[in-house]
Protein backbone atom coordinates (compact mmCIF):
# COMPACT_ATOMS: atom_id res chain seq x y z
CA UNK A 1 0.00 0.00 0.00
CA UNK A 2 1.17 3.20 -0.87
CA UNK A 3 1.03 5.27 2.71
CA UNK A 4 1.23 8.54 1.17
CA UNK A 5 -1.18 8.58 -2.18
CA UNK A 6 -4.54 10.04 -0.46
CA UNK A 7 -4.61 13.51 0.85
CA UNK A 8 -7.12 14.55 3.08
CA UNK A 9 -7.71 17.75 5.28
CA UNK A 10 -8.72 17.50 8.84
CA UNK A 11 -12.00 18.94 7.62
CA UNK A 12 -12.78 16.61 4.97
CA UNK A 13 -12.19 13.62 7.51
CA UNK A 14 -14.91 14.53 10.00
CA UNK A 15 -16.96 15.59 7.04
CA UNK A 16 -16.72 12.10 5.29
CA UNK A 17 -16.71 10.13 8.06
CA UNK A 18 -18.92 11.90 10.47
CA UNK A 19 -16.70 11.72 12.76
CA UNK A 20 -15.91 14.16 16.17
CA UNK A 21 -12.99 15.57 16.66
CA UNK A 22 -11.36 14.76 20.27
CA UNK A 23 -7.87 17.18 19.76
CA UNK A 24 -6.31 18.58 16.37
CA UNK A 25 -6.06 21.71 14.71
CA UNK A 26 -7.94 22.92 11.57
CA UNK A 27 -5.47 23.19 9.35
CA UNK A 28 -3.87 19.50 10.20
CA UNK A 29 -3.58 17.88 6.43
CA UNK A 30 -2.92 13.66 6.31
CA UNK A 31 -0.75 12.72 3.87
CA UNK A 32 -1.66 8.62 3.57
CA UNK A 33 -4.01 6.73 5.50
CA UNK A 34 -2.58 3.34 7.23
CA UNK A 35 -3.96 0.32 9.05
CA UNK A 36 -0.62 -1.19 10.33
CA UNK A 37 0.90 0.98 12.54
CA UNK A 38 4.45 -1.03 11.80
CA UNK A 39 3.91 0.73 8.25
CA UNK A 40 3.25 4.26 9.25
CA UNK A 41 4.65 6.76 7.51
CA UNK A 42 5.17 10.77 8.97
CA UNK A 43 1.66 12.90 8.08
CA UNK A 44 -0.27 9.55 7.58
CA UNK A 45 -3.99 9.07 9.34
CA UNK A 46 -3.74 6.07 11.19
CA UNK A 47 -7.23 4.06 11.28
CA UNK A 48 -7.51 1.70 14.00
CA UNK A 49 -9.37 -1.43 12.78
CA UNK A 50 -10.69 -3.63 15.21
CA UNK A 51 -11.45 -7.51 13.97
CA UNK A 52 -12.30 -10.67 15.69
CA UNK A 53 -8.26 -11.21 16.26
CA UNK A 54 -6.91 -7.88 16.14
CA UNK A 55 -7.16 -4.36 17.21
CA UNK A 56 -5.93 -1.34 15.72
CA UNK A 57 -6.56 0.43 19.32
CA UNK A 58 -3.83 -1.38 20.92
CA UNK A 59 -1.11 0.36 18.68
CA UNK A 60 -2.50 4.07 18.75
CA UNK A 61 0.38 5.23 21.05
CA UNK A 62 2.84 3.33 18.36
CA UNK A 63 1.07 5.02 15.45
CA UNK A 64 1.88 8.52 17.23
CA UNK A 65 5.75 7.41 17.67
CA UNK A 66 5.99 6.53 14.55
CA UNK A 67 4.92 10.13 13.29
CA UNK A 68 1.34 9.95 12.48
CA UNK A 69 -0.17 13.08 12.16
CA UNK A 70 -3.29 11.77 13.46
CA UNK A 71 -5.70 9.08 14.81
CA UNK A 72 -9.25 7.40 13.33
CA UNK A 73 -10.57 5.40 16.51
CA UNK A 74 -13.63 4.00 18.04
CA UNK A 75 -12.67 2.40 20.93
CA UNK A 76 -13.55 5.35 23.69
CA UNK A 77 -11.91 4.28 26.55
CA UNK A 78 -8.45 3.33 24.80
CA UNK A 79 -8.62 7.01 22.93
CA UNK A 80 -9.03 8.25 27.12
CA UNK A 81 -5.87 6.61 27.86
CA UNK A 82 -3.78 8.04 24.66
CA UNK A 83 -3.06 11.25 26.15
CA UNK A 84 -1.71 12.67 23.28
CA UNK A 85 -0.36 16.31 22.64
CA UNK A 86 -3.65 18.89 22.18
CA UNK A 87 -2.33 19.30 18.62
CA UNK A 88 -2.16 15.54 17.41
CA UNK A 89 -5.34 14.86 16.13
CA UNK A 90 -7.61 12.00 17.19
CA UNK A 91 -11.07 11.48 15.35
CA UNK A 92 -13.48 9.50 17.36
CA UNK A 93 -15.84 7.32 14.55
CA UNK A 94 -18.82 4.68 15.35
CA UNK A 95 -17.45 2.37 13.20
CA UNK A 96 -13.78 2.58 11.49
CA UNK A 97 -14.01 -0.57 9.29
CA UNK A 98 -17.43 1.76 7.24
CA UNK A 99 -15.40 4.93 8.15
CA UNK A 100 -12.17 3.35 5.99
CA UNK A 101 -14.72 2.47 3.55
CA UNK A 102 -16.24 5.73 3.08
CA UNK A 103 -12.55 7.81 3.10
CA UNK A 104 -12.30 5.08 -0.04
CA UNK A 105 -15.30 6.13 -1.88
CA UNK A 106 -14.23 9.57 -1.31
CA UNK A 107 -11.11 9.22 -2.72
CA UNK A 108 -12.32 7.14 -5.32
CA UNK A 109 -14.83 10.34 -6.60
CA UNK A 110 -11.85 12.47 -6.94
CA UNK A 111 -10.51 10.74 -9.99
CA UNK A 112 -12.70 10.46 -13.24
CA UNK A 113 -11.51 7.27 -14.44
CA UNK A 114 -13.20 4.15 -15.39
CA UNK A 115 -14.02 1.88 -12.68
CA UNK A 116 -14.54 -2.25 -13.44
CA UNK A 117 -15.64 -4.13 -10.50
CA UNK A 118 -15.99 -8.00 -10.50
CA UNK A 119 -17.16 -10.57 -8.29
CA UNK A 120 -17.88 -14.40 -8.82
CA UNK A 121 -17.79 -17.91 -6.72
CA UNK A 122 -14.83 -18.90 -9.08
CA UNK A 123 -11.94 -17.71 -11.90
CA UNK A 124 -12.23 -13.72 -10.20
CA UNK A 125 -8.34 -13.63 -10.15
CA UNK A 126 -7.45 -15.07 -13.26
CA UNK A 127 -10.48 -12.98 -15.33
CA UNK A 128 -8.70 -9.54 -13.45
CA UNK A 129 -5.81 -10.43 -14.66
CA UNK A 130 -6.58 -11.51 -18.34
CA UNK A 131 -8.60 -7.87 -18.03
CA UNK A 132 -5.15 -6.04 -16.73
CA UNK A 133 -3.25 -7.69 -19.55
CA UNK A 134 -5.57 -6.71 -22.22
CA UNK A 135 -6.68 -2.86 -20.86
CA UNK A 136 -2.97 -2.93 -19.69
CA UNK A 137 -1.29 -2.68 -23.45
CA UNK A 138 -3.13 0.80 -23.71
CA UNK A 139 -3.71 2.35 -20.78
CA UNK A 140 -2.06 2.68 -17.49
CA UNK A 141 -3.87 0.89 -15.06
CA UNK A 142 -4.29 0.12 -11.24
CA UNK A 143 -5.41 -3.16 -10.20
CA UNK A 144 -5.93 -5.50 -6.93
CA UNK A 145 -3.07 -7.18 -5.65
CA UNK A 146 -2.97 -10.45 -3.84
CA UNK A 147 -5.86 -10.92 -1.70
CA UNK A 148 -6.69 -7.47 -1.39
CA UNK A 149 -10.66 -8.16 -2.33
CA UNK A 150 -12.55 -7.50 1.12
CA UNK A 151 -13.79 -4.72 2.84
CA UNK A 152 -9.97 -3.61 4.07
CA UNK A 153 -7.88 -4.71 1.35
CA UNK A 154 -10.52 -2.80 -1.74
CA UNK A 155 -9.76 0.43 0.03
CA UNK A 156 -5.86 0.05 0.33
CA UNK A 157 -5.82 -0.56 -3.69
CA UNK A 158 -8.40 2.08 -3.70
CA UNK A 159 -6.16 4.83 -1.90
CA UNK A 160 -3.07 3.90 -4.26
CA UNK A 161 -4.71 6.06 -7.06
CA UNK A 162 -2.92 8.89 -8.24
CA UNK A 163 -3.66 11.14 -11.15
CA UNK A 164 -1.43 8.78 -13.57
CA UNK A 165 -3.89 6.37 -13.44
CA UNK A 166 -6.28 5.80 -16.46
CA UNK A 167 -8.30 3.25 -15.06
CA UNK A 168 -9.16 0.77 -11.97
CA UNK A 169 -9.91 -2.77 -12.06
CA UNK A 170 -10.98 -3.65 -8.23
CA UNK A 171 -11.62 -7.72 -7.53
CA UNK A 172 -14.42 -7.93 -4.68
CA UNK A 173 -14.68 -10.73 -2.54
CA UNK A 174 -17.15 -12.10 0.03
CA UNK A 175 -18.08 -14.99 2.66
CA UNK A 176 -20.44 -12.97 4.76
CA UNK A 177 -24.22 -11.41 3.63
CA UNK A 178 -23.94 -7.83 2.65
CA UNK A 179 -20.01 -7.84 1.80
CA UNK A 180 -20.71 -7.46 -2.11
CA UNK A 181 -23.34 -4.48 -1.76
CA UNK A 182 -20.53 -2.09 0.90
CA UNK A 183 -18.17 -2.91 -1.49
CA UNK A 184 -20.10 -2.07 -4.44
CA UNK A 185 -20.50 1.02 -2.54
CA UNK A 186 -17.63 1.72 -1.97
CA UNK A 187 -15.74 1.03 -5.39
CA UNK A 188 -18.58 2.71 -7.19
CA UNK A 189 -17.74 0.47 -10.60
CA UNK A 190 -18.66 1.93 -13.84
CA UNK A 191 -18.27 -1.75 -15.15
CA UNK A 192 -19.51 -4.71 -13.13
CA UNK A 193 -19.07 -8.61 -13.81
CA UNK A 194 -19.87 -11.48 -12.35
CA UNK A 195 -17.94 -14.19 -13.44
CA UNK A 196 -20.23 -17.41 -12.48
CA UNK A 197 -22.44 -18.12 -8.89
CA UNK A 198 -21.73 -21.66 -7.52
CA UNK A 199 -21.53 -23.16 -4.11
CA UNK A 200 -18.44 -21.13 -2.14
CA UNK A 201 -18.61 -20.08 1.45
CA UNK A 202 -22.08 -21.85 2.15
CA UNK A 203 -20.62 -21.93 5.92
CA UNK A 204 -21.63 -18.01 5.73
CA UNK A 205 -24.28 -18.12 3.26
CA UNK A 206 -26.79 -20.95 3.93
CA UNK A 207 -27.60 -21.41 0.53
CA UNK A 208 -26.57 -20.77 -3.03
CA UNK A 209 -29.01 -19.01 -3.28
CA UNK A 210 -28.15 -16.92 -0.94
CA UNK A 211 -25.12 -16.72 -2.60
CA UNK A 212 -26.74 -15.81 -5.73
CA UNK A 213 -28.25 -12.80 -3.87
CA UNK A 214 -24.67 -11.72 -2.50
CA UNK A 215 -23.11 -11.48 -5.42
CA UNK A 216 -25.86 -10.16 -7.76
CA UNK A 217 -25.87 -6.80 -4.93
CA UNK A 218 -22.79 -5.76 -7.40
CA UNK A 219 -25.41 -5.20 -10.40
CA UNK A 220 -28.18 -4.08 -7.87
CA UNK A 221 -25.82 -1.33 -6.30
CA UNK A 222 -23.35 0.06 -8.80
CA UNK A 223 -24.59 3.23 -10.68
CA UNK A 224 -27.25 3.36 -13.01
CA UNK A 225 -24.91 4.66 -15.53
CA UNK A 226 -22.72 2.12 -15.61
CA UNK A 227 -22.57 -1.50 -17.71
CA UNK A 228 -22.96 -4.69 -16.45
CA UNK A 229 -21.50 -7.45 -18.12
CA UNK A 230 -23.64 -10.70 -18.00
CA UNK A 231 -22.77 -14.52 -18.67
CA UNK A 232 -25.69 -15.81 -19.96
CA UNK A 233 -24.36 -19.03 -19.79
CA UNK A 234 -24.80 -19.09 -16.09
CA UNK A 235 -28.58 -18.97 -14.92
CA UNK A 236 -28.15 -17.39 -11.66
CA UNK A 237 -26.14 -14.55 -13.15
CA UNK A 238 -28.50 -14.43 -15.72
CA UNK A 239 -31.44 -14.14 -13.23
CA UNK A 240 -30.13 -11.60 -10.81
CA UNK A 241 -28.95 -9.41 -14.00
CA UNK A 242 -32.69 -9.14 -14.91
CA UNK A 243 -33.42 -6.35 -12.38
CA UNK A 244 -30.15 -4.51 -13.73
CA UNK A 245 -32.08 -1.95 -16.49
CA UNK A 246 -28.92 -0.17 -17.70
CA UNK A 247 -26.50 -0.89 -20.51
CA UNK A 248 -25.33 -4.31 -20.91
CA UNK A 249 -22.52 -6.46 -22.24
CA UNK A 250 -23.22 -10.06 -22.90
CA UNK A 251 -21.02 -13.19 -23.26
CA UNK A 252 -21.82 -16.84 -24.20
CA UNK A 253 -20.77 -19.99 -25.74
CA UNK A 254 -23.89 -19.24 -27.66
CA UNK A 255 -23.98 -16.87 -30.82
CA UNK A 256 -26.23 -15.06 -29.83
CA UNK A 257 -23.83 -13.07 -27.07
CA UNK A 258 -22.40 -9.43 -27.82
CA UNK A 259 -18.68 -11.44 -27.12
CA UNK A 260 -18.75 -15.48 -28.23
CA UNK A 261 -16.11 -18.04 -29.07
CA UNK A 262 -16.27 -21.00 -32.38
CA UNK A 263 -13.55 -23.12 -33.31
CA UNK A 264 -12.41 -24.27 -29.69
CA UNK A 265 -9.01 -26.39 -30.23
CA UNK A 266 -8.01 -28.06 -27.03
CA UNK A 267 -3.67 -28.17 -27.73
CA UNK A 268 -3.11 -30.44 -24.20
CA UNK A 269 -0.64 -28.72 -22.09
CA UNK A 270 0.13 -25.75 -24.31
CA UNK A 271 -3.45 -24.30 -23.97
CA UNK A 272 -6.46 -23.74 -25.88
CA UNK A 273 -7.04 -21.68 -28.94
CA UNK A 274 -10.25 -20.80 -30.30
CA UNK A 275 -11.83 -17.55 -32.58
CA UNK A 276 -12.76 -14.69 -30.38
CA UNK A 277 -16.04 -12.75 -31.69
CA UNK A 278 -17.09 -9.21 -30.70
CA UNK A 279 -20.01 -7.40 -32.04
CA UNK A 280 -19.79 -9.65 -35.28
CA UNK A 281 -15.97 -9.42 -35.66
CA UNK A 282 -13.66 -12.56 -35.20
CA UNK A 283 -10.02 -12.98 -34.14
CA UNK A 284 -8.03 -15.97 -33.00
CA UNK A 285 -6.61 -16.54 -29.88
CA UNK A 286 -4.26 -18.66 -28.00
CA UNK A 287 -4.34 -18.71 -24.52
CA UNK A 288 -1.83 -20.36 -22.19
CA UNK A 289 -3.59 -21.91 -19.46
CA UNK A 290 -5.78 -25.31 -20.10
CA UNK A 291 -9.59 -25.91 -19.25
CA UNK A 292 -12.87 -25.20 -20.71
CA UNK A 293 -13.57 -22.75 -17.88
CA UNK A 294 -10.70 -20.73 -18.81
CA UNK A 295 -12.49 -19.85 -22.36
CA UNK A 296 -15.43 -18.39 -20.32
CA UNK A 297 -12.60 -16.76 -18.19
CA UNK A 298 -11.60 -14.96 -21.12
CA UNK A 299 -15.05 -13.99 -22.89
CA UNK A 300 -15.57 -12.31 -19.46
CA UNK A 301 -12.54 -10.68 -20.26
CA UNK A 302 -12.88 -9.62 -23.21
CA UNK A 303 -16.63 -8.20 -22.94
CA UNK A 304 -15.34 -5.92 -20.13
CA UNK A 305 -12.53 -4.96 -22.49
CA UNK A 306 -14.96 -4.49 -25.59
CA UNK A 307 -17.35 -2.35 -22.34
CA UNK A 308 -14.35 -0.16 -21.80
CA UNK A 309 -14.36 0.49 -25.55
CA UNK A 310 -11.02 -1.70 -26.16
CA UNK A 311 -10.20 -3.18 -29.71
CA UNK A 312 -11.01 -6.40 -31.06
CA UNK A 313 -7.10 -6.98 -32.05
CA UNK A 314 -5.55 -5.54 -28.37
CA UNK A 315 -8.09 -8.23 -26.61
CA UNK A 316 -6.96 -10.69 -28.78
CA UNK A 317 -3.19 -9.68 -28.08
CA UNK A 318 -3.78 -9.59 -24.45
CA UNK A 319 -5.28 -12.69 -24.19
CA UNK A 320 -2.83 -14.61 -25.83
CA UNK A 321 0.02 -12.93 -23.63
CA UNK A 322 -1.33 -13.90 -20.52
CA UNK A 323 -0.16 -17.07 -18.60
CA UNK A 324 -1.50 -19.08 -15.62
CA UNK A 325 -0.21 -18.03 -11.92
CA UNK A 326 1.96 -19.77 -9.61
CA UNK A 327 -1.24 -22.47 -7.92
CA UNK A 328 -4.12 -21.53 -10.72
CA UNK A 329 -4.29 -24.19 -13.48
CA UNK A 330 -0.84 -23.91 -14.01
CA UNK A 331 0.98 -26.70 -16.06
CA UNK A 332 3.91 -28.06 -15.15
CA UNK A 333 6.32 -30.39 -16.96
CA UNK A 334 8.39 -32.81 -14.80
CA UNK A 335 11.50 -34.14 -15.65
CA UNK A 336 10.39 -37.57 -17.01
CA UNK A 337 7.67 -36.39 -19.10
CA UNK A 338 4.47 -36.82 -16.68
CA UNK A 339 2.81 -33.56 -15.85
CA UNK A 340 1.87 -31.47 -12.94
CA UNK A 341 -1.63 -29.38 -12.81
CA UNK A 342 -0.84 -27.55 -10.02
CA UNK A 343 -4.49 -25.64 -9.13
CA UNK A 344 -3.75 -25.70 -5.32
CA UNK A 345 -4.43 -22.07 -4.65
CA UNK A 346 -8.11 -23.26 -3.83
CA UNK A 347 -11.15 -24.85 -4.05
CA UNK A 348 -14.90 -25.19 -3.88
CA UNK A 349 -16.97 -28.08 -6.11
CA UNK A 350 -17.80 -25.92 -8.71
CA UNK A 351 -13.64 -25.20 -9.51
CA UNK A 352 -12.86 -28.98 -8.24
CA UNK A 353 -15.36 -30.09 -11.21
CA UNK A 354 -13.75 -28.09 -13.36
CA UNK A 355 -9.96 -28.93 -12.66
CA UNK A 356 -11.28 -32.63 -12.79
CA UNK A 357 -13.25 -32.63 -16.28
CA UNK A 358 -10.00 -30.56 -17.18
CA UNK A 359 -7.42 -33.78 -15.99
CA UNK A 360 -9.57 -35.68 -18.01
CA UNK A 361 -9.01 -33.98 -21.71
CA UNK A 362 -5.42 -33.64 -20.54
CA UNK A 363 -4.79 -36.96 -19.67
CA UNK A 364 -6.18 -39.30 -22.84
CA UNK A 365 -5.46 -42.85 -22.67
CA UNK A 366 -2.90 -42.03 -19.84
CA UNK A 367 -2.51 -42.33 -16.07
CA UNK A 368 -4.40 -39.67 -13.53
CA UNK A 369 -3.39 -39.29 -9.82
CA UNK A 370 -5.39 -36.96 -7.64
CA UNK A 371 -3.79 -35.04 -4.72
CA UNK A 372 -6.90 -33.43 -3.51
CA UNK A 373 -7.04 -31.55 0.26
CA UNK A 374 -10.95 -30.77 1.71
CA UNK A 375 -12.93 -27.43 0.26
CA UNK A 376 -13.33 -25.78 3.31
CA UNK A 377 -16.75 -23.14 4.57
CA UNK A 378 -19.28 -25.38 2.75
CA UNK A 379 -21.54 -25.32 5.86
CA UNK A 380 -23.89 -28.65 6.38
CA UNK A 381 -23.68 -29.14 3.00
CA UNK A 382 -19.79 -30.13 3.20
CA UNK A 383 -19.95 -33.95 3.58
CA UNK A 384 -22.64 -34.59 0.09
CA UNK A 385 -20.24 -32.44 -1.86
CA UNK A 386 -17.08 -33.77 -0.59
CA UNK A 387 -19.07 -37.36 -1.81
CA UNK A 388 -20.04 -36.02 -5.24
CA UNK A 389 -16.46 -35.13 -6.09
CA UNK A 390 -15.52 -38.63 -4.84
CA UNK A 391 -17.74 -39.81 -7.49
CA UNK A 392 -16.68 -37.59 -10.03
CA UNK A 393 -13.15 -39.17 -9.63
CA UNK A 394 -14.28 -42.87 -10.35
CA UNK A 395 -16.44 -41.59 -13.60
CA UNK A 396 -13.35 -39.74 -15.32
CA UNK A 397 -10.90 -42.72 -14.64
CA UNK A 398 -8.31 -41.09 -11.47
CA UNK A 399 -5.97 -44.17 -11.14
CA UNK A 400 -4.94 -43.16 -7.39
CA UNK A 401 -6.38 -40.75 -5.03
CA UNK A 402 -4.75 -39.33 -2.11
CA UNK A 403 -6.67 -37.39 0.11
CA UNK A 404 -6.22 -34.78 3.18
CA UNK A 405 -8.50 -33.41 5.63
CA UNK A 406 -11.44 -33.54 7.93
CA UNK A 407 -13.54 -35.07 4.50
CA UNK A 408 -11.32 -37.32 3.23
CA UNK A 409 -13.26 -40.56 4.39
CA UNK A 410 -16.34 -39.01 2.70
CA UNK A 411 -14.76 -38.26 -0.58
CA UNK A 412 -13.36 -41.92 -0.39
CA UNK A 413 -16.70 -43.46 0.40
CA UNK A 414 -17.65 -41.51 -2.66
CA UNK A 415 -15.14 -42.61 -5.05
CA UNK A 416 -15.94 -46.12 -4.19
CA UNK A 417 -19.49 -45.76 -4.38
CA UNK A 418 -18.64 -44.23 -8.17
CA UNK A 419 -16.25 -47.67 -8.66
CA UNK A 420 -13.01 -46.77 -7.92
CA UNK A 421 -10.63 -49.65 -6.06
CA UNK A 422 -10.35 -49.17 -2.57
CA UNK A 423 -6.57 -50.15 -2.86
CA UNK A 424 -6.09 -47.10 -5.10
CA UNK A 425 -7.52 -44.63 -2.36
CA UNK A 426 -4.94 -43.19 -0.03
CA UNK A 427 -5.36 -40.95 3.22
CA UNK A 428 -2.14 -39.11 3.32
CA UNK A 429 -0.55 -37.16 6.72
CA UNK A 430 2.23 -35.70 4.91
CA UNK A 431 3.91 -35.19 1.54
CA UNK A 432 6.30 -37.81 1.55
CA UNK A 433 3.36 -40.76 1.21
CA UNK A 434 2.15 -39.52 -1.74
CA UNK A 435 5.46 -38.77 -3.58
CA UNK A 436 6.99 -42.05 -2.48
CA UNK A 437 3.87 -43.64 -4.67
CA UNK A 438 4.44 -41.53 -7.60
CA UNK A 439 8.55 -42.53 -8.01
CA UNK A 440 7.03 -46.19 -8.47
CA UNK A 441 4.35 -45.62 -10.96
CA UNK A 442 4.75 -42.03 -12.55
CA UNK A 443 5.38 -42.73 -16.37
CA UNK A 444 5.82 -40.63 -19.26
CA UNK A 445 2.51 -38.26 -20.70
CA UNK A 446 1.12 -39.41 -17.24
CA UNK A 447 -0.60 -36.36 -15.09
CA UNK A 448 -1.14 -35.26 -11.47
CA UNK A 449 -3.56 -32.65 -10.25
CA UNK A 450 -3.00 -31.16 -6.97
CA UNK A 451 -6.06 -29.23 -5.46
CA UNK A 452 -7.42 -28.47 -2.22
CA UNK A 453 -8.64 -25.21 -0.41
CA UNK A 454 -6.80 -22.21 0.79
CA UNK A 455 -5.95 -23.52 4.29
CA UNK A 456 -4.58 -26.76 3.24
CA UNK A 457 -1.77 -25.72 2.10
CA UNK A 458 -1.75 -28.25 -0.96
CA UNK A 459 1.06 -26.02 -2.50
CA UNK A 460 3.82 -28.35 -0.13
CA UNK A 461 2.43 -31.14 -1.89
CA UNK A 462 3.28 -29.21 -5.55
CA UNK A 463 6.27 -28.25 -3.93
CA UNK A 464 7.56 -31.40 -3.06
CA UNK A 465 6.53 -33.32 -6.86
CA UNK A 466 8.43 -30.27 -8.34
CA UNK A 467 11.55 -31.47 -5.73
CA UNK A 468 11.58 -34.72 -6.29
CA UNK A 469 10.72 -34.73 -10.04
CA UNK A 470 12.39 -31.57 -11.11
CA UNK A 471 9.83 -29.53 -13.53
CA UNK A 472 9.60 -26.65 -15.90
CA UNK A 473 6.54 -24.36 -16.99
CA UNK A 474 4.65 -25.76 -20.11
CA UNK A 475 4.22 -21.94 -21.24
CA UNK A 476 6.18 -18.93 -20.63
CA UNK A 477 5.84 -17.27 -16.93
CA UNK A 478 3.28 -15.01 -16.46
CA UNK A 479 4.23 -10.96 -15.84
CA UNK A 480 2.17 -9.49 -13.97
CA UNK A 481 0.40 -6.12 -14.75
CA UNK A 482 1.08 -3.39 -12.42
Amino acid sequence: MNNDSPVFSLNEILKTTAGALISGIPETVFDGISTDSRLIKKGNLFVALKGDNFDGHDFLKAALKEGAAGILAQDEEKISRLHADKRFAVIKVADTLFALGELAHEWRKRFFIPVIGLTGSSGKTTTKEMIAGIIGRKRNILKTEGNLNNLIGLPQTIFRLTGEHELMILEMGTNTRGEIKRLTQIAAPDIGLITNIGPAHLAGFGSVDVVREEKGDLFLHMPSSGVAVINLDDKAVASVSEKWTGRKVTFSMSPNADVTVKDIEKNGARGMSFKLVVDGDEQKVEIKIVGLHHVYNAMAAAAVAFAAGMDLRTTAEGLSAFRPFCGRMETRKLRNGAFLLDDSYNANPASVREALMTLKDLKMNHNAYVFLGDMLELGSQAGEMHRKIGMLMATIGVNALFLQGDFSEVTAAGAIEGGMAGDNIFFISDDEKGVDYLKKHLKKGDWILVKGSRRMKMEKIAAQIIENFGGDQAGEKNKTVD
